[in-house]
């Protein structure tokens, strides 16, 4: 399977919508929630992310087959939209993404963050097995789902 790992741009926007819309369908099924703001952003706020995000693509071919972004806040490299078509998963894409955007923080990153679905089983075991540990949310979080657990790993 030959598949690229390259620096998302602009021009990726509308793939990078319609494949966080079928990745996060499957989320709210699983968390029985359709408050995913990932669910409900505009192609503009996708490409406001490429631009204040470090964000990088998976693809196969000419098909954008997964995706991922960090950025530092408040000394935390914060992971985000970690997603991979739902018909490729299951094939290590996904820790491949994680393994990546972890090695593309900066310096001053302590730590890496992340929140995803609490129903959401499979992410929290793939999250678990890279390093990641269930902990107590910081307090009120916009942008996340309803009810989402929120994982922290220390930086080596």
């Amino acid at each position: 399977m030959d598949i690229r790992l390259l620096e998302a741009t602009a021009d990726d926007a509308a793939e990078l919508l319609v494949l966080q819309r079928c990745c996060w369908v499957q989320e709210a099924l699983l968390n029985n929630t359709l408050e995913i703001p990932a669910l409900h952003e505009t192609l503009d706020e996708v490409r406001e992310g490429i631009r204040t995000w470090r964000v990088w693509v998976l693809r196969q071919g000419p098909r954008l087959v997964g995706a991922v972004r960090g950025r530092l806040e408040d000394g935390a490299w914060e992971v985000g939209r970690l997603m991979v078509a739902p018909d490729l998963t299951g094939r290590g894409l996904g820790r491949r993404l994680l393994e990546h955007v972890e090695s593309e923080a900066p310096a001053p990153a302590e730590r890496f963050e992340l929140f995803t679905g609490a129903a959401s089983k499979r992410n929290i075991a793939m999250y678990e097995r890279a390093g990641y540990r269930l902990t107590d949310q910081p307090g009120p979080v916009d942008g996340h789902i309803r009810h989402a657990v929120f994982l922290v790993k220390r930086r080596a």
